[in-house]
């Protein structure tokens, strides 16, 4: 088990209990200073993407982290990329298992090809301006939703103690800020191309059939990759589709 230690220049906050980390992101955003993780040992209002309900079982990790990214908008949605593999090295360097974990667009982790975490990126700004981003992080550490309760064809959940990895909630924080921050430096730095590369090389399905379903459409077609912009990238019979949002199938 690896910890590097809590990152200079994030704050943190850890409550016992709340709505959810999500929306208690958005009632102290005006008053953080500066980059700041918010943890909650337990939420009672959970909620996923597209408002779905996000289960959290005692001793499972939910927290966020609150930024003010001054890049446009287009590239500060980017930062799910950076997320995903700050919590993929989080959880590796935590239960020294790098083999067992893969990424999955656009915002989930996998463990052994289960779903262990979720990502949530929420803003709020105007007239095109972010005020501040909040990255919203699930991992089932203890326990993971019931199959029967989740949607038809979506990937099964899994815990790490199902694997036989314990790791606290406060142990997850810790890396989990760490990695982000190494992380977040190479993408201010460096801009998405090398952070594209990273998380290419550990997404699941890649060259395989899958399907994307938007609002408005299924699209079943080869995962060719994911462009500069953060689209996932399909060879379909007829054309190749860049899809910017959609919920993905196997």
């Amino acid at each position: 088990m690896s910890s590097k230690g809590w990152p200079s220049g994030y704050d943190r906050i850890v409550l016992d209990e709340t709505d959810s980390t999500m929306a208690e992101a958005a009632r102290r955003a005006p008053t953080l200073s500066g980059p700041t993780w918010i943890m909650a040992q337990n939420q009672t209002a959970a909620r996923g993407r597209r408002g779905r309900v996000w289960a959290h079982p005692t001793g499972n990790f939910a927290a966020t982290l609150v930024l003010r990214p001054k890049e446009p908008s287009e590239q500060v949605a980017l930062r799910s990329f950076v997320a995903a593999l700050a919590l993929a090295d989080a959880l590796t360097a935590l239960t020294g298992r790098p083999e067992a974990f893969s990424l999955k667009w656009p915002n989930d982790v996998l463990l052994n090809g289960g779903k262990v975490a979720g990502i949530l990126l929420e803003s709020q700004g105007r007239g095109g301006e972010i005020d501040h981003l909040a990255i919203g992080i699930g991992v089932n550490l203890t326990d993971a939703p019931e199959a029967g309760t989740i949607e038809a064809g979506a990937v099964v959940p899994v815990s790490l103690m199902s694997a036989g990895a314990e790791v606290s909630q406060d142990e997850c924080l810790t890396e989990l800020a760490a990695s982000y921050a190494d992380w977040e430096t190479r993408y201010t730095d460096f801009g998405f191309s090398p952070v594209r590369e990273s998380w290419l090389a550990r997404a699941t399905r890649m060259g395989e059939v899958i399907t994307a379903r938007t609002r408005a459409e299924e699209i079943t077609g080869i995962f060719e990759t994911v462009d500069m912009d953060g689209n996932l990238v399909l060879t379909t019979s007829n054309s190749r589709r860049a899809i910017p949002a959609a919920d993905v199938y196997f």
